[in-house]
């Protein structure tokens, strides 16, 4: 049995500002506009909190790779919202040619509709995850029960396909509230999202792309890659297709190992 779930500090906090607005506004009811500024400020740093893809406020966030894997100078190459049955059968080769590995967070529906491609990915030696059942543009206002059903039904769909039980969940668009945490740990998955991210959904230029995943790019790194809803470059090329040699290139010249997630954390 796994451990009760624990809020985070801010959350706590959050508890702790609510009850003392209210207690404080039943004994003096003169209280209550500074316990309404009180309840807004927080709001709004929860709320800044879920917008931030990165942060760890509203509960543990994989954001880069272990010291152990960052020894071995690994990073992991994470690809998002398929899988597209264009696009990533030539991501599929295009890592294949390099001996690279990589995660694959795929959408429940886009599974289904495509079993044979995820079972592809794992075939070849790569990992796949759960990036939700409907990739909902609205994730981040949903309650808990709906956001419970949504991962959970993405979870029976990629373990029914694969054989094998994701272990991370990356939310659309890495927004988030308060509710998914305990979520989460209920259904005993991780968090994960990204130490870079070049925006390839909406810039089809591969020179800008390649430049924002490696600026700094060093050992421990996460990257986020899209197979699905892929920028298209001038030519009409999904974007992805442009870089990831690019990329597989600069990483193999700085002698950085692409492994899956599951690889580098063990």
């Amino acid at each position: 049995m796994s451990p009760p779930w624990k809020p985070t500090p801010a959350i706590h906090a959050t508890l702790a500002i609510h009850a003392g607005a209210a207690v404080g506004c039943l004994i003096e009811p003169a209280f209550w506009p500074w316990a309404l500024g009180a309840l807004v400020a927080n709001h709004a740093v929860i709320t800044t909190a879920g917008l931030l893809p990165r942060s760890t406020l509203l509960g543990p966030n994989l954001t880069r790779l272990p010291p152990a894997a960052i020894a071995h100078r690994e990073v992991a190459i994470t690809i998002d919202d398929g899988p597209d049955p264009e696009v990533t059968p030539q991501v599929l080769d295009l890592l294949d040619a390099a001996g690279a590995k990589a995660t694959f967070f795929c959408i429940g529906w886009r599974a289904r509709e495509n079993p044979a491609l995820v079972r592809e990915i794992v075939a070849r030696g790569h990992q796949v995850e759960n990036h939700g059942d409907s990739h909902s543009k609205a994730f981040a206002f949903f309650g808990p029960g709906r956001m419970a059903a949504d991962i959970a039904a993405g979870q029976a769909t990629l373990a029914a396909i694969t054989g094998q039980t994701p272990r991370y969940f990356r939310a659309t668009a890495g927004l988030r509230n308060p509710f998914l945490d305990p979520v989460l740990h209920r259904l005993g998955i991780r968090l994960a999202a990204w130490t870079r991210r070049p925006y390839d959904t909406r810039c089809g230029d591969p020179h800008t792309v390649l430049a924002r995943l490696c600026r700094n790019l060093g050992p421990g790194d996460i990257l986020l890659l899209h197979d699905g809803h892929a920028a298209r470059t001038a030519d009409g090329q999904p974007v992805i297709l442009a870089v990831l040699p690019r990329l597989l290139a600069t990483l193999r010249d700085q002698q950085l190992n692409p492994v899956t997630l599951n690889d580098a954390i063990t």
